[in-house]
């Protein structure tokens, strides 16, 4: 066994070379190449690359060590446990991460149903990720509204003060100043804002109108589900029923609160999942392949002119296609 030469246990790793900054995708990226102290001999190539670059995560440096952007004395490495040896020379990219790269200004086109100075009304698509998040840290709403609205850097969250699913479509307002994004969470906090929302859930509801008005939180048996559970945050949500029909009921919703999935997680807790709502158990039916679920109305008090503003947006074609064949001859009446 070779042993290493007597080093200090707590030998600080420097870069010796610097090879510049490349020009990545607009990105500068750093390469280091560094030796191999003889206080880390022995020990996993990722391990090592922490000590090298401590201001990344372990998780991104074995992402770069999968990329085959980690060379072990010019030998291209992709096996983070591999074991490195005291003098060995690494040389690696430090490429940006993904979460860097997330609020950056992406030209979209977005379906703009109202703009002034101060607010900016857009009808989401399905399929559409509003807020950067892991496995979408680019493509959302978020990026498009910071490549349309120049002052949306210098807000939080770009202006968005509520969110959609991903596979809801409809409504969202968005803040353009701070004093508008301001008021919006303030409107938005007491209630003051009124959200309509288009459903179609499995089974046929009896009542003409009803009301949910319990609790919901984190699921404690699935973690990327919510649930009804004494311990979460108050909601409500009132339903009117449209049409039923062949087992399935065309409903509007409004919402009284607005917790992640409220719609969703109320109506399964009364056995009328939405329809292709997977995380809750609707079935994919009447060609939808996507959760049942449209923000069809939505009506704020402009932050600036105290007007009250009211829209309303039609469902796309596969929704409207569904409410049709359950509605008759109205899709959204």
């Amino acid at each position: 066994m070779v042993q290493p030469p007597a080093e200090p246990a707590h030998e600080p790793v420097d870069a010796d070379e610097q090879d510049g900054l490349a020009d990545g995708s607009g990105d500068a990226v750093e390469r280091r190449t560094v030796p191999v102290p003889a206080s880390l001999h022995g020990q996993r190539l990722d391990r090592v690359l922490v000590a090298m670059a401590p201001e990344f995560s372990r998780s991104h440096l074995q992402s770069l060590i999968d990329q085959g952007e980690v060379t072990v004395d010019a030998r291209t490495e992709t096996t983070p446990a591999r074991k490195v040896r005291a003098g060995q020379r690494i040389a690696f990219a430090l490429m940006p991460t993904a979460e860097s790269q997330a609020f950056r200004p992406e030209p979209m086109a977005l379906a703009i149903v109202h703009e002034d100075e101060a607010v900016l009304v857009v009808n989401k698509p399905a399929g559409l990720v509003v807020h950067p998040a892991a496995g979408n840290w680019s493509g959302t709403l978020l990026n498009g509204l910071l490549a349309h609205v120049k002052a949306a850097a210098a807000l939080p969250r770009a202006g968005i003060v509520h969110r959609l699913d991903k596979d809801t479509s409809g409504l969202m307002v968005v803040g353009k100043t701070l004093p508008a994004v301001t008021a919006l969470v303030r409107a938005i906090a007491a209630r003051e804002v009124h959200r309509e929302y288009l459903a179609l859930a499995h089974g046929e509801v009896r009542d003409a109108a009803f009301s949910v008005d319990a609790p919901i939180g984190r699921d404690p048996v699935g973690r990327v589900r919510m649930a009804v559970v004494g311990s979460g945050k108050p909601a409500r949500t009132d339903f009117r029923r449209l049409a039923v029909g062949g087992g399935y009921s065309a409903l509007e919703c409004r919402l009284h609160s607005g917790r992640t999935h409220q719609i969703r997680v109320h109506l399964a807790s009364r056995g009328h999942p939405l329809v292709a709502d997977a995380i809750y158990g609707g079935r994919p039916a009447l060609g939808l392949e996507r959760q049942a679920l449209h923000a069809a109305r939505l009506a704020f008090l402009h932050p600036s002119s105290g007007r009250m503003l009211r829209f309303e947006a039609v469902p796309p074609p596969d929704l409207a296609g569904a409410l049709e064949a359950v509605m008759g001859s109205s899709a959204t009446r």
